[in-house]
């Protein structure tokens, strides 16, 4: 079955087949909407099944909106993994698949008109093209415009949060991107037929404490992803544990600072993470949500994955790719890891932290510091850095990163253009190939990115040069980002004893 984003229609019979088997593997990739309810659910409802001639099926949350359907407040489709799709490579299809993954987002989240449509003209003036061919393009591909496919996001957003914490309607409604609780009432009440008082009375949101659920589509290697994380941890910034992950986080928007941390374990059996976030980032949880799910890569598609990679890397079906927080905080540790090993470079990482990094009181014991912001350490000289045992030509990367990220020449997070930030960071003195694919793959959330030069990579392929290992990946596009893991992580033969 093909649930790809495409501008194709879906197969009917294989969403209802999906839906009778409460398919988790299919979860986001669809929703139904029933037409004697007009509810939209998820494929993982256990409501009773509804009569096939009554289901509609649509590939976004928005289109279901769109043709007038509320969604369901037992599956609650603001649960489920957002749908990502990379198979396509018609170039209007990336065009519009980077402007999703802007609106996606919530940090570049403006408040009401005429805010809104400043930022779909925004988007469009980032990904150079004209605001009216952003919008024809887009909605081909989504089936609805930027527009709807934001003010749907950005509802169920609110709707998560309405149910999941203990924000106010006013707090909640500033953080979904409304500028005021009565604007946020007003769409909540059209688009929902209720008032958000009346979620907030029947989703159990008084509980003690915020902990967010995100779904995630099985199978997922939970002891592989917290295993990578661990053995990169920086001291005080990150630890992982039995129970999951935690780490410290500051987020800036303008002039706004938020600094605190937050906890993730995991639910395997029903699909689930749960997150827990400190109270100094509560107003910024569609933001830390963001940042989580690209953290843990709970919105990749393994069906889709699979399909080409299985027979290359038949054990690493539920391997995914570890994102990142911060683009300038991967970018630095990718320039700390270049030529030496995963020990060495999170030494190298955890001094830094030490020397550089800001103090901050949490209840999470192992966690007291904030990963050294781009300002503090350009104003860093080499031989400080030099003092932590980093490298005289990493000195030069490292400051020259820290000050185009200072001073906002170099975005990098997902939505940007690839080819573009990687020639920009191969600008910089000190980055080469290795290091501009890692960023790729890690912080622009890039799933063709390639190391080819990685000797690791290489020997795990069996081949001894960058261009042998390239020409090896073709077959494996456009997850190639996905077969470096694998390799990295692929059982090695037992020697003859």
């Amino acid at each position: 079955m093909n649930f790809s984003t495409s501008a194709a229609a879906l197969d009917a019979d294989a969403c209802y087949r999906a839906m009778q088997a409460h398919d988790a593997r299919f979860d986001g990739s669809f929703f139904t909407g029933v037409t004697s309810t007009h509810v939209y659910c998820r494929p993982v409802c256990r409501v009773k099944l509804p009569r096939r001639e009554n289901c509609r099926f649509f590939r976004h949350a928005a289109e279901a909106e769109a043709a007038g359907f509320r969604p369901c407040l037992r599956c609650r489709p603001e649960l489920a993994p957002r749908a990502v799709s990379w198979s396509a490579t018609d170039a209007s299809f990336i065009l519009a698949r980077q402007a999703a993954q802007l609106i996606d987002e919530a940090d570049a989240w403006p408040g009401d008109n005429p805010g809104a449509v400043g930022m779909v003209a925004a988007i469009a003036a980032r990904l150079g093209v004209s605001d009216r061919h952003l919008r024809r393009i887009f909605a081909a591909w989504f089936g609805v415009s930027p527009l709807q496919y934001w003010q749907t996001r950005r509802l169920l957003t609110a709707k998560q949060l309405l149910a999941d914490t203990r924000l106010s309607i006013t707090e909640v409604a500033l953080a979904s991107g409304f500028t005021s609780a009565r604007r946020f009432s007003a769409a909540f009440l059209a688009r929902y037929g209720l008032h958000p008082n009346a979620l907030r009375q029947t989703g159990g949101g008084r509980q003690e404490g915020s902990e967010i659920r995100l779904g995630f589509r099985p199978p997922y290697d939970i002891a592989a992803m917290l295993d990578f994380f661990a053995r990169r941890s920086l001291r005080g910034v990150e630890t992982v544990t039995d129970e999951g992950f935690a780490r410290t986080l500051r987020l800036t928007d303008g002039k706004a600072v938020r600094q605190g941390w937050f906890r993730l374990g995991f639910v395997a059996e029903r699909q689930q993470a749960r997150l827990s976030v400190s109270d100094s980032l509560a107003t910024a949880l569609p933001i830390v949500i963001s940042r989580v799910r690209a953290l843990f890569d709970l919105d990749a598609d393994p069906l889709a994955i699979n399909a080409v990679l299985h027979a290359s890397f038949p054990h690493g079906d539920g391997l995914r790719v570890p994102g990142a927080v911060d683009g300038f905080e991967l970018a630095v540790r990718a320039v700390l890891g270049q030529q030496i090993t995963v020990a060495a470079a999170r030494t190298l990482g955890s001094r830094l932290v030490g020397a550089f990094g800001e103090p901050l009181a949490t209840p999470l014991a192992g966690l007291d510091r904030l990963f050294p912001t781009p300002a503090a350490i350009a104003s860093a000289g080499g031989e400080a850095l030099g003092q932590l045992g980093i490298t005289r030509q990493r000195h030069a990367a490292l400051l020259a990163l820290a000050r185009e990220m200072r001073d906002q020449r170099l975005p990098l997070h997902p939505g940007v253009d690839v080819a573009a930030t990687m020639a920009a960071l191969k600008r910089l003195p000190g980055i080469g190939e290795w290091t501009a694919q890692y960023i790729a793959l890690r912080a622009l959330r890039w799933p063709d990115a390639f190391p080819a030069g990685d000797i690791a990579l290489q020997k795990a392929l069996g081949v001894t040069t960058a261009r042998a290992a390239s020409e090896a990946s073709l077959a494996w596009r456009p997850w190639r980002g996905y077969a470096t893991l694998r390799a990295w992580q692929a059982p090695r033969p037992e020697r003859p004893t």
